[in-house]
């Protein structure tokens, strides 16, 4: 019987340790995933808190973070410098992150705040994904700025930062900060905070988080520091989060994929149009979410749009929020991405490719896009449908004589027994429901292979 890496892994990252000194990240041999310093696979599952270390104090972010790590996320995405008027408006500690709004002088009261957290995550097996800033402090765009960086300022800020951070291993470093390159200078002032960083730091990955509907690559494909492509496939129900991963796979250089700001839990669809599309919700998350992984992704980030900003009714809600952060930290779109994460850590998952060419029969190019995904052998196939449309398989394509097949449930992690049934002939799956709200995914694996689903069993 094969032994399933599940609680091996959950142990290496999510399980309690007081003092535990998490491995070092970095890019897989063949430059597609992640893994440990030791070569362990590491599964990127992120939440989007942007605001954290702008508006909790300890003790809530003792709470968040404790929440996260028992839920099974492995990073936590946060800023430096925040965008809801981050350099001004004090934290919850009554601390601005800089003097005089310069970078190259840090308020050692508001660092403190951000070593904390970034201790406090270890001790939880959670990594950090470090944004230095938000985007309106290079490009304001839209919000509260002010533009404060220059090229030679951001070089100096990288610095300090990397200085202060490097001998942590639980980081990555993200530059960007959901913000478009429109001009040279905008280049530049990226590009030298990257440059300062790795003159003190050449051991954490860094990436770059840009505008909705962009990828890393998009601006800076040929630059030696990007470790990571990142995208932001934005928050609409619209969004195909599958083909920024084939997108972004098909570059040269090769580089691991992450989609690290989808659509959003309880936030209004399409918001930025003048039209009402109603709100996303738990099966958008789900359906974002499996997608990106099935289609190569090395990692996914979950968000919702009262957590980001850590809203509570003593503030003035953005983007319409309507759920304090504490209640939505029990919305159902985070606890069902853990249990994405538990079933593909059970299962070779960097080793899937996808494969849609043994689906028979019409696949539509809306929410209901099915995506399938098996190992080079062929005894492991995932195949996913989003709204419980039945996979018509051709089956004779995998090498196996007979095949267990099995469903999982993403809104609950449990597997269901299909049963085992030979390969000579094309066979049709139906979910037991339909519908929006009714993804599933199919397990097939060859019955010879040994593959054991007992601890997802009720």
């Amino acid at each position: 019987m094969k032994t399933l890496p599940l609680l091996l892994s959950l142990l290496l990252l999510t399980q309690v340790s007081g003092a535990q000194k998490l491995p070092l990240l970095k890019v897989s041999d063949n430059q597609r995933y992640l893994v440990t310093e030791d070569g362990q696979p590491f599964f990127w599952l992120g939440d989007t808190a942007w605001e954290l270390l702008h508006r909790l104090d300890k003790a809530e972010i003792d709470q968040y973070l404790q929440d996260r790590a028992n839920k099974g996320f492995t990073l936590i995405q946060t800023v430096i410098l925040a965008e809801l008027d981050g350099l001004n408006s004090p934290n919850a500690q009554g601390a601005t992150p800089l003097i005089d709004n310069n970078p190259e002088k840090l308020n050692e009261a508001y660092f403190e705040h951000v070593d904390y957290l970034v201790e406090k995550a270890s001790e939880l097996g959670l990594y950090v994904g470090l944004l230095p800033t938000w985007g309106d402090k290079f490009n304001r765009r839209w919000g509260l700025g002010p533009e404060i960086f220059t090229p030679e300022n951001a070089a100096a800020y990288g610095e300090l930062l990397a200085k202060r951070y490097h001998r942590h291993s639980n980081l990555v470093w993200i530059l960007g900060g959901d913000r478009a390159m429109e001009n040279e200078t905008h280049y530049k002032i990226i590009r030298a905070m990257a440059r300062g960083i790795r003159a003190y730091d050449q051991h954490h990955l860094l990436t770059f988080h840009p505008v909705g509907g962009k990828k890393a690559t998009d601006f800076f494909r040929e630059d030696a520091w990007l470790d990571l492509d990142m995208f932001q496939s934005g928050h609409s129900r619209l969004t195909k989060d599958y083909q920024f991963v084939l997108d972004a796979r098909d570059l040269s250089p090769t580089r691991p994929v992450i989609n690290g700001e989808p659509r959003y839990e309880n936030i209004r669809d399409r918001f930025w149009e003048d039209k009402d599309y109603g709100w996303l919700d738990d099966a958008d998350v789900r359906i974002a979410g499996y997608w990106s992984m099935l289609s190569g992704a090395a990692g996914y980030t979950y968000g919702c749009n009262d957590i980001w900003q850590m809203y509570s009714s003593k503030r003035e809600p953005t983007l319409n929020a309507r759920t304090g952060w504490r209640q939505a930290l029990d919305l159902p779109g985070s606890t069902h991405m853990g249990y994405l994460k538990n079933i593909l850590s059970a299962l070779p998952w960097q080793e899937l490719q996808l494969d849609q060419r043994l689906l028979l029969g019409s696949n539509p190019e809306n929410p209901s896009h099915q995506l399938l995904a098996r190992t080079e052998t062929g005894d492991l196939l995932l195949a996913y449908t989003p709204t419980g449309l039945p996979l018509h398989l051709d089956l004779p394509q995998l090498q196996a004589d007979t095949l267990s097949a099995y469903w999982f449930n993403p809104r609950n992690g449990r597997v269901k027994v299909i049963g085992d049934l030979k390969t000579d002939r094309a066979h049709r799956f139906t979910p037991w429901a339909n519908g929006w709200g009714s993804d599933f995914l199919l397990l097939l694996v060859d019955k010879t292979a040994g593959y054991d689903f007992t601890a997802f069993m009720d």
